[in-house]
């Protein structure tokens, strides 16, 4: 294998050594190192699901699930199918628990790096560049559930002793990986939400500063504030920071939401390409205003269970793909392999697993339980009448980051319903050895998984054009 060349940043542009534009094209590699629900089924948040298995399962058949599960999920035949679709990078998502318990803090787990450097490695081996996403913060750096948030309070921010694990653990990863070309770069902090808006930006600082005194050649890929939506704090900084991407992450609205057409009306607004490129265009204005490379951290739509929904969800996700080129975006599309609700592959209905999870799933769907492609329309009975005492005691009351009812959805929905339903799901593991517990895992296998032809079509006629 001829080894990936270094990858920088120069004006608008990321290069390589040569000097030659590197155009980053890929996936991110959700649910993995960071576990979330709608992408394997649990309820709830991965540390609360992890203790429901082992209680369910014991230590044995639990260590044999998750040890199957780490290289079944992403192996060799992964990284080939992605290379063969013409993709040159993969984000990885990681929750900093691989790497430190929170009753032991600065003491690291070798187990985590090992496991990390399997993936970047084979990922190399067939031409992929990795970028490590810091995805779950200690002390969470956002108020859901893809944080590892069992609450909807990020307390990162309030307290300097997570920000020191954080700082620590990246100059674990530095020292690691500063000799690793096949590493593009760094992406510090997944989605952070400061509701002050004053903490990120002096943060990143610190955090640089540490980095580069370690390691001064890899890209860091800086994600803006709620949830790499908006850039607004940086404008407190005269420069972008050096060799530094700043990234945004753009979901379109009509694929993340109950519309059923493309280009159409979703919650009361026409939708259509030039709708979608000035949403664009509006997120990445800091990184156009400073002359800084473009990468889109995430995007993408969810899949209904309808297939005929499909097609136009495939029409905004090639327009999206076509706006990016149009302005030399580089970007990961979220997410590599899932249950079924987004994923290029996914675990096939039959599988064991899915046959054990089944009423969960079912469960999930009629409470509203996932926040990511769930619905509350089996619950108004429940929310009508909180909203109705909003309406009258609070009408005004709009918390961030996103207003008042996606905060009563966390608190209803996200965290009060998916705490029992989490107990109920790792009660289906009761008595489940580690065989067995081994081969549940084994259904996320490439080979035993399905492939969505009509999305990998899209982004393999897109990745050849």
């Amino acid at each position: 294998m001829t080894a990936l060349p270094w990858i920088r940043v120069d004006g608008d542009r990321l290069v390589d050594d040569t000097g030659a534009t590197a155009l980053l094209r890929g996936v991110g590699l959700g649910g993995w190192m960071n576990m979330e629900n709608f992408v394997t089924g649990y309820p709830g948040t991965e540390q609360g699901i992890r203790r429901e298995l082992l209680s369910a399962l014991g230590q044995e058949a639990y260590d044999a699930f998750f040890e199957a599960f780490y290289t079944d999920f992403f192996d060799e035949s992964d990284a080939a199918h992605l290379a063969a679709l013409g993709m040159n990078s993969v984000r990885i998502p990681i929750n900093y628990r691989h790497f430190e318990d929170d009753a032991r803090p600065f003491e690291l787990k070798e187990e985590g790096f090992a496991r990390l450097d399997r993936v970047i490695t084979l990922l190399g081996r067939h031409g992929i560049y990795s970028i490590i996403d810091l995805h779950a913060l200690p002390g969470y750096q956002n108020q859901h559930w893809h944080s590892d948030n069992p609450t909807n309070v990020a307390t990162f921010w309030d307290h300097p002793h997570f920000q020191d694990r954080v700082v620590h653990l990246w100059e674990a990863l530095a020292s690691r990986y500063r000799d690793r070309p096949e590493v593009a770069g760094y992406n510090p902090i997944n989605e952070p939400a400061d509701p002050l808006g004053t903490r990120l930006v002096p943060f990143y600082e610190r955090l640089e500063k540490a980095v580069r005194a370690i390691d001064p050649r890899h890209v860091l890929f800086l994600d803006g504030n709620r949830y790499s939506t908006d850039f607004s704090a940086f404008d407190s900084r005269p420069e972008p920071l050096p060799n530094a991407v700043y990234t945004a992450h753009d979901y379109a609205l009509p694929g993340i939401t109950s519309a059923t057409e493309y280009p159409g009306v979703t919650r009361g607004e026409f939708f259509d390409r030039g709708v979608v490129e000035q949403t664009f265009l509006r997120r990445t204005e800091y990184m156009r205003r400073t002359g800084t490379p473009i990468w889109i951290g995430e995007f993408g739509p969810v899949y209904s269970t309808d297939r005929s929904q499909d097609p136009w969800r495939y029409r905004l996700l090639q327009d999206q793909l076509e706006i990016y080129r149009d302005h030399g975006a580089s970007w990961a599309l979220w997410t590599y392999k899932d249950i079924g609700l987004q994923g290029l592959v996914h675990a096939a209905p039959s599988s064991p697993y899915l046959g054990l999870i089944r009423p969960i799933l079912e469960a999930k769907g009629r409470l509203g339980v996932d926040s990511w492609g769930g619905s509350d329309a089996g619950v108004r009975d429940i929310l009508d009448p909180i909203d109705a005492v909003f309406d009258r005691e609070f009408p005004g009351f709009a918390p961030y980051p996103w207003g008042r009812q996606p905060h009563i959805a966390v608190l209803v929905r996200h965290i009060l319903l998916a705490e029992p339903l989490a107990e109920r799901f790792g009660a289906l593991f009761t008595g489940v050895g580690a065989g067995q517990a081994a081969e549940l895992a084994h259904s996320f296998r490439f080979e035993n998984a399905v492939e969505r032809t009509g999305l990998t079509e899209v982004l393999r006629a897109h990745l050849r054009g």
